[in-house]
């Protein structure tokens, strides 16, 4: 006799549990809220994962996994490597839509780098965006956007820092949109790695 199907799949649970994380903080995230976001019981998220620690780690080794996924999808909506560039410097300011927003996702980013088993999965994805990060500036200068004399590498890493840096500055300022500030300080460090076009 074959199992029953589930009604609910992993993909909606993590779904409704990002849903849930974009209002609250770690400590008012419940199982219960998560439950009622994905249209089920509270039973069924311990039935499947055990608690809600279980849940949030699932959540993180997801989000791992998926880093090069993410980026493939990019590049399908983006002929222009460049423009791909740009448009995850967007998601990135996802993180900040206001200053509260952005403290309730640093809340959940210190849980990542102060958990062990947490930050493995981080670390994870940092690579696996790091790596990205430097296919995209590669492909950029291929595709005579970016000169072709850089250090592909090199690019990535100040790219990743610049993103990273740039969603906490806004904060301090906050002018404009999260996503205007970031996009400005991308264009400030990719500027001297432009392509000259003759006019």
């Amino acid at each position: 006799m074959s199992p029953r199907p589930r009604k609910v799949t992993d993909q909606q649970l993590f779904a409704a549990a990002h849903a849930v994380m974009s209002k609250v903080g770690p400590g008012e995230l419940t199982l219960a809220a998560i439950a009622t976001e994905a249209g089920v019981t509270a039973a069924v998220l311990v039935q499947r994962f055990g608690s809600k620690r279980a849940l949030l780690l699932a959540l993180s080794e997801e989000a791992a996994q998926r880093a090069n996924e993410f980026f493939a999808a990019l590049g399908k909506r983006h002929a222009s490597p460049l423009a791909a560039l740009y448009a995850y410097a967007d998601c990135v300011s996802g993180m900040a839509t206001s200053p509260v927003a952005l403290v309730r996702n640093l809340s959940y980013l210190q849980i990542d780098l102060t958990d062990p088993d947490f930050r493995r999965h981080l670390v994870k994805q940092a690579r696996a965006t790091r790596t990205a990060l430097e296919r995209l500036v590669a492909a950029a200068a291929e595709a005579g956007e970016l000169i072709r004399n850089l250090q592909p590498a090199q690019l990535a890493r100040t790219v990743e820092a610049t993103l990273s840096g740039s969603v906490l500055t806004w904060a301090f300022y906050q002018k404009g949109t999260a996503a205007q500030w970031i996009r400005a300080d991308l264009e400030a460090v990719l500027a001297p790695y432009l392509q000259k076009r003759c006019t």
